[in-house]
C-alpha cells in the first residue's frame, strides 16, 4: 500500500504537544525541546503557533502546557469513544493471538453480563450473549468485583459468599476474609483467573479495561478446555489478553500513572 503524503511539518510539531501529553506538568522550553527531539529554536517557533491556536499555554514562570484548545479536542474525542465498539473491533485479532474463544463483558443491572462472542472453530461452550457471570465462580465476576467500586459489588458478592458457604464449597472462598485476599491478588496481578470452578474442565481468564477517569468499563474474557489452554499466569493468553485490556485503555484515555 503507497503512503499517503502529508504535511511533515504537523508531524513535527505534534511531538512537543506529545511531550507534554506524557510529562507530569508545565515544562521549560529546553526540557520539552529535548523531550521532543529538538532544538530549543525550532521548539519555540511551533510554541509560538501552538500558543495562537489554544493548543499551549505559557505560565508566568514561562513554563508550557497544554492549553484550552488541547482540552477541548480531547474532550470531544472521549465523548465520542464507545469502549464496546473499540473492543469488538479488536476482538478477531485477539482470538487469533490467542488461540482460543474471546468476549466481551460489561456491569449489567444483575452483574457483569457478556455482551459479545468470539467463539474459537476449536470449541464450542455452553455461554452465550446476556449471561450473567457469578462473581466468585468465573473470573468475569472476580475481575469486576476486585476492580468496580465496592459499594455497587459487594451486596452481591456478600449475597454468592452465603450460598457458597451453605453449598459448603471448598473450590471457592468461603470467608469474607478468603475473599478479600482473592481479590487483592487480582489486583496486583491485573487479570483474574478460574480453573475448573465455573466450567468442569475449563480455564478463564479476564482482564479489567479502564476509561479517562480510571473507571472499569468492560473486561476481555479469554477461556477454553484445560487440556490444551495455558493456564499459568504469564502464560500466552493471560499476557496476551492483559496486553489487549492495556491498549484499550489508553484508547479511552486511561493512564495508569496517574489513576
Amino acid at each position: 500500500m503507497t503512503e499517503r503524503a502529508g504535511i511533515q511539518s504537523v508531524e513535527v510539531g505534534y511531538a512537543l504537544l506529545a511531550a507534554l501529553a506524557d510529562g507530569s506538568g508545565p515544562m521549560m522550553l529546553r526540557d520539552l525541546a529535548a523531550a521532543a527531539g529538538m532544538s530549543a529554536a525550532k521548539a519555540h517557533r511551533y510554541l509560538v503557533s501552538f500558543q495562537r491556536l489554544g493548543l499551549v499555554h505559557q505560565d508566568a514562570s514561562t513554563r508550557y502546557d497544554l492549553g484550552p484548545g488541547a482540552l477541548q479536542l480531547g474532550l470531544a474525542t472521549l465523548a465520542r469513544l464507545d469502549p464496546v465498539r473499540l473492543a469488538r473491533e479488536r476482538m478477531p485479532e485477539l482470538m487469533n493471538a490467542i488461540g482460543h474463544t474471546v468476549a466481551i463483558a460489561v456491569w449489567g443491572n444483575h452483574g457483569p453480563t457478556l455482551v459479545h462472542w468470539e467463539e474459537s472453530p476449536q470449541a464450542h461452550t455452553v455461554l452465550r450473549l446476556g449471561d450473567v457471570m457469578p462473581l466468585l465462580t468465573s473470573a468475569t465476576g472476580r475481575c469486576f468485583s476486585a476492580f468496580l467500586a465496592p459499594q455497587r459489588v459487594e451486596p452481591l458478592l456478600r449475597a454468592e459468599l452465603a450460598q457458597a458457604q451453605k453449598a459448603k464449597r471448598r473450590d471457592v472462598p468461603t470467608q469474607w476474609s478468603e475473599v478479600q485476599a482473592m481479590l487483592q491478588e487480582v489486583r496486583q496481578r491485573g487479570i483474574a483467573r478460574v480453573v475448573d470452578t465455573l466450567l468442569p474442565g475449563v480455564v478463564g481468564f479476564c482482564s479489567p479495561v479502564f476509561d479517562s477517569d480510571g473507571h472499569l468499563v468492560l473486561g476481555l474474557v479469554s477461556l477454553g478446555p484445560g487440556v490444551n489452554f495455558d493456564r499459568q499466569w504469564n502464560g500466552a493468553p493471560a499476557r496476551a489478553l492483559r496486553d489487549a485490556a492495556s491498549a484499550l485503555s489508553q484508547a479511552l484515555g486511561h493512564r495508569p500513572s496517574l489513576s
